[in-house]
């Protein structure tokens, strides 16, 4: 159902917007629904309490006047399944698909014709500029966005001029978390989705890679960050020189939680443990610093780990450090992960909901701080859907779907109480989140309910925000002014989503009919299906991570049982040279391990003599090992 109003009918003000009754609830209500007559003085003071509020004279009286026409125009709409049959027609899937390759084709030409190098398009002036860190972002970000429409030709072109340009040896300020979530994770994302998209690939892959390498380098530069007494990082590295000595230690609670997907895939692919354990290491700290009644704020100090903003809540600042454990518990299996997000859970349903709404709270008291609603609080139902929080999860969705239909897009922030955007936070950068929830909620329930939020946004997005060159960010969703940028999350995350809610035929969908072999000896079994998604939706394989990490365990266990059983003879040797009175000046023998001890490197001595052979080492010892052993 269309929203009658400016730009062709979408998002304009309701006089009864669906949030009417809501604001009621909170005790507020928006300026165009009270009585005229007796402006601004007859708002409901309930202070959260929906009861109070609902038994309020004025409140009663406006609840039962506009709750018919509030069901009409707003919720039936949404909850209702009368046009929910032709959403699902192959036809009308379809053509949705193609009308999102045609905005993603829109934006992407653009960027490329008129931005790059640079990190993003901005589309009013069409030109670019770099934003963060002069990598081509928008290029990196976009290139398994390129996979999953199906253009393999132009995947492997970039993937290609990626290899060629990018050089991360550069005096360059660049944001930790950006730079991991956007660069990072769409190079591990492009690494692994290579062999699918038709790319020749390393013996070993996906162990090894040059876009593997790639992505390795850049964490490498992150990585001076973590250098801390806590182990949380700073929030900004220079690339060349590593931390400024002026940089600040305050950084947001996400700029510390939001590394181990992808630090984690790093570790698992190549056999270095330090990525994995330095964003462990950040976890735990993080974890530690929760308050008595199991919340945590906004920013902290991360040499202190004082907290300096101590709002609790789920958006800015804090969203992908929730999302970040319940996924890598997912992907890496891991209970420790799980059950840090289940105790935080407990607290924020305890603490910030009401009705269905999430508040910002003193993460001491629990007394509610600031009542709106960020845009980027739209990935909560998402989220809620992966640990099988169905019910919750779609009552949140709808009430952040009223306020899409209310302005055709979210605002940064949106007043609960009073119904309205908050002043100097009106601006919808086209951002993903409630897309990705919508995503994920079709995906889990099947609902042709959720696809006519993807609607809604092809219809609102393709109506206020298409120029000449992309797709702008609107500046105000009040009279939908726009601003000139085009953030590469857009091509990375919303064209993504958005695609994906109308193609439940892709690759990524995969529940395990179809694979690939890979992997060092060609026995794992790979793209089977459950892909995890980084907070910018960059894809990754779970199978990849055990494919990689059991061949490395087995090699390791190998190397010990070589290292234990060769230490004897070490043993016995120094103990007849000793006899003797005959040492090696040199400090080599013959006799030496050919074993490492792990994490040692073998460095070649000037001059020494033949080692046994790997093959002979083992005849000796009277152990025999196969291929599959």
């Amino acid at each position: 159902m269309k929203t009658l109003g400016r730009k062709e009918g979408i998002g304009t003000r309701q006089t009864v917007s669906s949030t009417s009754l809501c604001a009621c609830v909170f005790g507020a209500l928006p300026a165009s629904a009270e009585p005229k007559g007796n402006p601004r003085i007859n708002r409901c003071s309930c202070k959260f309490s929906p009861l109070l509020c609902f038994l309020h004279s004025r409140c009663f009286m406006l609840t039962l006047l506009f709750s018919t026409v509030l069901c009409a125009a707003h919720l039936c709409p949404v909850i209702s399944h009368v046009k929910g049959k032709e959403f699902t027609e192959p036809e009308s899937m379809a053509r949705y698909r193609d009308r999102i390759k045609s905005m993603f084709y829109h934006a992407y030409n653009s960027y490329l014709e008129n931005a790059y190098p640079y990190d993003e398009l901005r589309p009013l002036t069409c030109d670019g500029q770099d934003t963060w860190g002069s990598f081509s972002l928008t290029l990196i970000d976009a290139l398994d966005t390129l996979l999953i429409l199906g253009n393999h030709t132009e995947f492997q072109r970039v993937a290609t001029l990626l290899q060629d340009t990018v050089d991360f040896d550069t005096d360059v300020n660049a944001s930790v978390f950006e730079t991991n979530i956007r660069v990072v994770g769409g190079l591990l994302s492009a690494h692994l989705l290579s062999k699918h998209a038709g790319m020749e690939v390393e013996e070993g892959w996906p162990c090894s890679g040059p876009l593997l390498r790639m992505a390795e380098d850049a964490a490498r530069k992150l990585l001076p960050a973590f250098q801390t007494p806590t182990g949380m990082p700073y929030g900004t590295v220079n690339l060349l020189r590593g931390v400024n000595p002026t940089e600040t230690p305050v950084t947001c609670t996400a700029g510390v939680g939001t590394f181990i997907l992808e630090f984690s895939t790093l570790s698992r692919l190549t056999g270095d443990a330090v990525f994995e354990n330095v964003a462990r290491k950040a976890l735990r700290s993080l974890w530690k610093t929760r308050s008595d009644i199991g919340l945590v704020g906004n920013h902290i100090d991360v040499i202190t780990s004082k907290w300096v903003a101590q709002d609790a809540g789920i958006g800015a600042g804090v969203d992908s450090y929730f999302e970040y454990l319940v996924k890598g518990a997912i992907m890496l299996q891991d209970e420790e992960l799980l059950n840090m997000f289940n105790e935080f859970d407990k607290s924020i349903r305890n603490y910030t909901k009401f009705d269905d709404w999430y508040l910002w709270v003193q993460m001491h008291k629990g007394t509610v701080s600031m009542p709106v609603f960020q845009s980027l609080e739209a990935f909560w139902p998402g989220l809620q859907s992966l640990i099988g929080d169905i019910n919750s999860a779609t009552r949140t969705f709808h009430n952040y779907y009223t306020v899409w239909r209310q302005f055709g897009g979210l605002p940064e922030f949106y007043s609960i109480p009073q119904g309205y955007t908050v002043d100097k936070r009106e601006g919808y950068p086209l951002r993903p989140e409630l897309i990705e929830s919508a995503m994920y909620l079709y995906k889990a329930t099947g609902d042709s309910t959720f696809l006519q939020l993807g609607r809604d946004a092809v219809e609102s997005i393709e109506k206020i925000s298409r120029v000449k060159c992309g797709f702008a960010s609107v500046k105000d969703v009040r009279d939908h002014k726009l601003d000139n940028r085009m953030e590469s999350f857009f091509l990375a995350e919303t064209i993504k989503y958005l695609y994906l809610m109308f193609d439940p035929d892709n690759f990524l969908h995969n529940s395990g009919t179809t694979f690939e072999l890979g992997g060092p000896r060609g026995d794992c079994i790979l793209g089977a299906g459950g892909y995890i998604f980084n907070t910018e939706a960059h894809p990754l394989d779970p199978a990849a991570l055990y494919c990689c990490s059991k061949d490395k365990d087995e090699r390791k266990e190998i190397q010990d049982i070589l290292l234990s059983l060769s230490e004897p003879l070490k043993s016995h040797t120094a103990e007849s040279e000793d006899a003797s009175g005959e040492n090696d000046p040199s400090g080599i023998g013959c006799s030496e391990s050919i074993a490492l001890t792990p994490g040692e490197r073998r460095k070649a001595p000037v001059l020494s003599c033949p080692t046994q052979p790997f093959s002979g080492r083992l005849s000796v010892m009277g152990q025999v090992f196969s291929d599959s052993t």
